[in-house]
């Protein structure tokens, strides 16, 4: 071991940081969500603190050949990513309330969360590069073949993050195994090389850290927080603020995505899920429907109960949210519900089944859609799976202002460029006011496939309601045609969040 103890070190840095890179997207999706902005700033932003860590590790080498040094650098790495494992949501509480630009604010979390740890873990390479140089003369084979482990160290490390150990033990318990890691990879460091008195100091360091950790996690809990392969979700209980009925509430990645009352399971909480049953006045006689976006299934389940002689094909993307469903929001098992785990695109691109109705409900945050999803390419796709008097359904969450409303004259856009009639029925606010066209709330954007223009009157109470909301507006907006090409989903919604 104490021949091959710098090797050990190169490799597991290497996987750290990159374990360490991909946690950080569930750190900073229940702020941000998974847009486009998040990642690039974890990579630009870790990118650019390994290179001053390089840089640094490199100078530090030229003055001092030391073991210790090396340890602090591994310890100091473990000191950030703990302060990250237990400070991170009063530094992203405090970065929403005072920066004011999306972008901006995704940057600068990243920065003090991210960057103080890769710097130290950029340090380490060309230092202990420089430790191994010393006694070695063919340098240059020594450089490629401890720079070639560092490299298979990331590899492993992003492969573990992303495929097992965020899906297994989420991304909180992560940041605390590398804090503990590191550490013990410096005490390591430390007993071998520089013996007592130091390493009986990180032995106490690590011992603390260890002892947090676990009393962290053995607090009684009153709702569930859990990872799954691709989101982080928390469930709680809570009171509806429109019926004062109590809720279970299913968070994805800190937006609320589904949710059910508790007293009894007879309706659905959310307002705009209620609309989706337009789908009696616009497709009367419906047999078939696709629903893209299953979260917890709050739509279906209302589906199966309303339409006993229809079936229901859902596909979500994340096989942990239904099995959520199942176990905490009376998911049934029903053969006239089919799910399908897998990308709502990829679906769109290979199903050659016919439905009467589409219903679109993915989200990625608060309010991106996945761009693939939105573009003219999905939404022929959409309408070439209709059946002849076919119906597709989206929610789309936006304002009326002009100057936050991108996304949504866009999408608009690209469904008129598709179907040859498309309507909108704000949920909130059917007729703003000028003040209430600037509030954000849901629409119900419908696109036709026939060509008859319906009379939107119903001898229905309820869908007479739901049909009053229709938009009377201008609906020719200045919007650009969504395509796979081009697609600038996350930078309309940045200009919404401003």
């Amino acid at each position: 071991m104490k021949k091959y103890i710098l090797e050990i070190i190169i490799l597991l840095a290497g996987a750290i940081t990159m374990a360490f890179e991909i946690v950080g997207a569930r750190v900073l999706g229940p702020y941000f969500g998974a847009s486009i902005f998040v990642w690039t700033s974890l990579i630009g932003i870790i990118m650019g603190s390994l290179s001053l860590g390089y840089w640094l590790g490199g100078k530090f080498s030229e003055k001092h050949n030391s073991f210790g040094f090396l340890s602090w650098m591994l310890l100091l790495a473990g000191f950030f990513i703990f302060l990250n494992a237990i400070g991170h949501d009063y530094v992203l509480r405090r970065v929403i309330k005072y920066i004011p630009e999306f972008r901006l604010k995704t940057v600068i979390s990243t920065v003090i969360l991210f960057a103080p740890a890769s710097v130290f873990l950029g340090m380490v390479l060309p230092y202990a590069v420089k430790l191994k140089i010393e006694s070695i003369q063919n340098s240059g084979s020594l450089i490629g073949n401890l720079y070639a482990l560092s490299t298979i160290g990331s590899i492993l490390g992003t492969f573990l993050a992303g495929f097992i150990l965020v899906p297994a033990f989420g991304y909180s318990n992560i940041l605390f195994a590398l804090a503990i890691l590191l550490v013990f990879i410096a005490m390591t460091d430390f007993v071998i090389k520089v013996k007592l008195i130091p390493g009986s100091l990180t032995i106490l360091l690590s011992i603390g850290i260890i002892f947090f950790w676990v009393e962290k996690n053995n607090q009684e809990l009153n709702y569930i927080d859990t990872d799954t392969q691709y989101n982080r979700v928390l469930i709680y209980n809570t009171t509806d603020q429109v019926s004062g009925r109590p809720v279970k509430m299913l968070n994805v990645n800190d937006e609320q995505s589904s949710a059910m009352f508790l007293d009894k399971d007879d309706d659905l909480v959310f307002e705009v899920l209620k609309y989706y049953r337009l789908v009696e006045y616009f497709n009367p006689n419906f047999k078939t429907s696709l629903m893209i976006g299953g979260s917890g299934y709050a739509f279906p389940k209302d589906y199966l109960n309303r339409y006993p002689n229809a079936v229901i094909d859902v596909v979500e993307i994340d096989p942990g949210l239904t099995e959520l469903a199942k176990l905490h929001f009376n998911l049934p098992d029903d053969k006239r519900l089919n799910i399908f785990h897998e990308d709502g695109r990829t679906f769109l691109n290979r199903c050659d089944k016919k439905y009467d109705a589409v219903f679109m409900d993915a989200y990625k945050s608060m309010i991106t859609i996945p761009f693939q999803l939105t573009t003219q390419e999905a939404v022929q796709h959409i309408f070439a799976m209709l059946n002849e008097n076919g119906v597709v359904y989206a929610n789309v969450i936006s304002s009326l202002d002009s100057k936050k409303n991108y996304f949504l004259r866009s999408e608009v856009a690209t469904y008129k460029s598709v179907f040859p009639q498309v309507y909108l029925f704000p949920v909130q606010y059917p007729q703003p006011t000028e003040a209430e066209k600037s509030i954000f709330q849901n629409f119900l954007l419908v696109g036709l496939k026939t060509t008859v223009v319906p009379e939107f009157v119903s001898s229905n109470d309820q869908i007479n309601k739901y049909l009053s909301h229709l938009y009377k507006g201008d609906l020719e907006f200045n919007g650009v045609i969504l395509t796979d090409n081009f697609a600038p989903v996350e930078y309309y919604a940045s200009k919404a969040l401003r």
